[in-house]
């Protein structure tokens, strides 16, 4: 486990000179016993690149994934020997004395289950986007890294742009005046959805569908269906378009206006079976007033939808993207990081510098750059070095778990629009208490997806 001297190891590399820090001279200084620890849970897709980001940090001890041809497969699989599981259980009770933290890079479905079982063990927790399939095990894992005290980040690796947190906080200082009306849009979805299940063939050797299933129904093994990728168009598995992307797309316009806890849901979308999301959708948000800024509109499409070209004042709206409205003029983004920054209306260079200036002043004195520690990972490290959980912008109790929340929130408003074109019931919502407040139609189905009824003996977390 992380001995002190591990955990003090950027000690000496404080903030105030943090900018003249080279990340790779940093990481040639340590010495094995100063790693951070991994165990990487999930490595194929996105889990490959959570991985590989783990070996460059610290090290990967143990390794465990459903399919077998990627824990058998490539050199650095092989480097783990013994230490190689399909099943995440296992890999806890055989190596959890060695594992300081943890990557969770599965299947929405099974983020929540993985991530409260290695914190509840004092693991830190890296989890890739969305951080849960659903509502309540968004807030589960805000309460449990926090009683916990563990450094924490979901996998929205955008959040360590400069381009991003400038931007931001100058919105938040107000170059926009007050924000009216958010608008983002994404290409989403670039795999299946929207159709039927296909015939039941037999399990492929490789695959350990029962461990892949985990917490979700039973259901037949379709080849090409779910596993390794297409699973995000599923209810059961996958938060389709919104889950894939919100947690990018919206980032920027949720760090600078505090998008949570929206008074009520509502969606029109292509229609669906209610086993596989639609083709489409179009969600729309009302958040109130808080103590510093009004309320405002959200509206979320995906699928092809775009916003109203005379919205953009010429601009053409790319695959995806993001506009604020306010009093004093728009900011743009096509950039699903919301990494490029183009105003709209009346605000001229001059501002915008003022606005900038004060903006890297401020993110810097709250150590809020996370270029000194090697991007969106390297903070998380440097964060566990120095057990300041806090520094990870993206941490669950604060950001995370609140964006999740809010972008999960949209998909009660889609399972209740399955009709095609048809304006679905409006979700009122009591943020607090993660109640459904009025009566639509099929609200028990509703509520299960704010809280799951685990499968297959798993516990609730």
């Amino acid at each position: 486990m992380l001995k002190t001297n591990r955990r003090t190891f950027l000690k000496a590399t404080a903030v105030a000179g943090a900018s003249t820090l080279v990340v790779s001279d940093l990481l040639a200084q340590e010495s094995p016993n100063e790693k951070v620890q991994f165990g990487c849970v999930g490595i194929g897709g996105k889990g490959q690149s959570d991985s590989n980001d783990a070996n460059r940090f610290g090290v990967v001890v143990a390794y465990t994934d459903t399919n077998r041809n990627q824990l058998k497969g490539g050199k650095r699989f092989k480097e783990a020997g013994d230490n190689a599981f399909e099943d995440y259980r296992e890999m806890f009770d055989k190596m959890g004395d060695k594992i300081d933290a943890i990557t969770v890079s599965t299947a929405d479905h099974m983020h929540a289950i993985i991530a409260a079982t290695g914190m509840k063990l004092g693991k830190h927790c890296f989890t890739q986007k969305p951080l849960t399939r659903t509502i309540f095990e968004a807030r589960r894992l805000r309460e449990i890294a926090a009683e916990k005290g563990l450094c924490t980040q979901m996998g929205n690796q955008g959040s360590a742009g400069s381009g991003l947190r400038e931007s931001a906080r100058m919105i938040r200082n107000g170059l926009l005046g007050q924000v009216k009306e958010v608008v983002v849009w994404s290409n989403r979805p670039i795999w299946p959805q929207g159709g039927e299940r296909g015939e039941g063939q037999p399990v492929p050797d490789y695959l350990n569908w029962d461990r892949w299933l985990g917490v979700a129904p039973k259901r037949p093994y379709v080849p090409g269906a779910y596993d390794p990728f297409a699973w995000r168009g599923w209810w059961d598995f996958g938060s389709g378009a919104l889950g894939d992307m919100a947690c990018h797309t919206v980032n920027v316009a949720f760090a600078a206006l505090d998008i949570k806890d929206p008074l009520w849901v509502q969606a029109i979308t292509s229609g669906h079976n209610y086993d596989s999301l639609p083709k489409w959708s179009k969600i729309s948000f009302e958040f109130p007033a808080n103590d510093w800024r009004p309320g405002f509109k959200f509206t979320w499409m995906d699928g092809g939808q775009r916003p109203d070209p005379s919205l953009l004042e010429g601009k053409q709206p790319s695959g995806s993207g993001l506009l604020m409205i306010g009093e004093k003029g728009k900011f743009f983004s096509q950039n699903d990081y919301g990494q490029d920054r183009d105003l709209l209306g009346t605000i001229d260079a001059e501002t915008e510098a003022k606005y900038l200036a004060q903006a890297k002043e401020e993110l810097k004195a709250a150590d809020k750059y996370a270029d000194p520690y090697g991007g969106h990972f390297g903070e998380f490290v440097s964060a566990i070095k120095e057990n300041k959980p806090d520094r990870c912008w993206s941490n669950f109790p604060n950001y995370a778990g609140p964006l999740t929340e809010t972008i999960l929130l949209g998909n009660l408003a889609v399972w209740g629009a399955s009709k095609p074109e048809t304006i679905g019931p409006k979700i009122e919502w009591d943020a607090k208490n993660m109640k459904i407040t009025n009566n639509p139609e099929d609200k028990a189905r509703l509520e299960e997806l704010v809280t799951p009824k685990y499968q297959n003996g798993y516990a609730r977390i």
